[in-house]
């Protein structure tokens, strides 16, 4: 595959995948999202890789989620809501390799569910978290939601999903969905410290020990499935496509007015 939406390296064990779409801060399409599964396979079954970093181009945004200018009561890709999303989430949990999060900036919406999915979230003190589905017609009914509640509780993840706030890098570290949080000129050394540690450590250990924490969850993959299913449907009703229209309008959506 040729990337047009993802820059691939590896380095010394170290496999970066990068979101490179800085204009519409790191948001992904169908293509971005086939391009990052491809990456995370070739990257995670390549034996001379030991630990994969997940990032975006720019300091502004790591992802921003879903790219609206692609979304028209259905993405631009394939998959139930016109993105494989499901495959994307799913392929960062079964690659046998610690998958790290660099958040240099926004980790909003569709972005803020691929850092929750990392195994290990690192983030500059000038990044911000949180959701944005109920303002822009949308959510995330899987991992997005059940496992986020795993990790922060169940009552902050309603927090996070019911009032679409922004979080510091801070409290995002208080509330357990971040594992450091460093100055923002230091992100990239302590990423590196971070994978130097982890490749230090038995690669069969650390991927036995994955699926067993993965094990714990798998069945949310299942509530994602039929969540997804309601999800198309909603994309198709006036009350979704007001989100969309107000997010590309730059306004305050009305979704009121289509409750009968």
């Amino acid at each position: 595959m040729t990337y047009e939406d993802v820059l691939f390296t590896v380095e010394a064990g170290v496999a970066t995948i990068t979101i490179n779409r800085p204009k519409v801060m790191n948001a992904f399409r169908g293509k971005t999202c086939e391009e990052l599964i491809h990456a995370f396979n070739k990257a995670g079954w390549d034996k001379a890789v030991g630990v994969i970093v997940l990032t975006g181009t720019g300091d502004r945004a790591f992802c921003t989620g879903g790219d609206q200018s692609a979304h028209d009561g259905n993405y631009d890709g394939r998959g139930i809501i016109g993105l494989p999303v499901e495959e994307l989430q799913s392929i960062i949990r079964e690659v046998p390799k610690p998958v790290i999060a660099r958040v240099q900036g926004y980790a909003i919406g569709g972005g803020n569910v691929l850092a929750t999915l990392c195994d290990f979230t690192i983030a500059s003190d000038k990044a911000q978290f949180g959701q944005v589905g109920p303002k822009v017609g949308s959510v995330d009914p899987g991992f997005g939601t059940a496992y986020l509640a795993r990790i922060v509780g169940e009552k902050r993840a309603r927090e996070i999903w019911y009032l679409c706030r922004r979080y510091t890098a801070a409290e995002a570290m208080a509330m357990g969905l971040v594992n450091a949080v460093v100055p923002h000129d230091q992100l990239d050394a302590e990423v590196a410290k971070w994978c130097a540690e982890i490749l230090e450590k038995s690669p069969t250990a650390l991927a036995i020990a994955k699926r067993s924490f993965n094990a714990d969850t798998d069945s949310i993959r299942g509530i994602g499935g039929m969540g997804m299913q309601a999800l198309a449907m909603y994309y198709a009703t006036e009350e979704s496509k007001e989100g969309v229209r107000a997010f590309n309008e730059k306004r305050k959506p009305d979704f009121r007015k289509f409750q009968k």
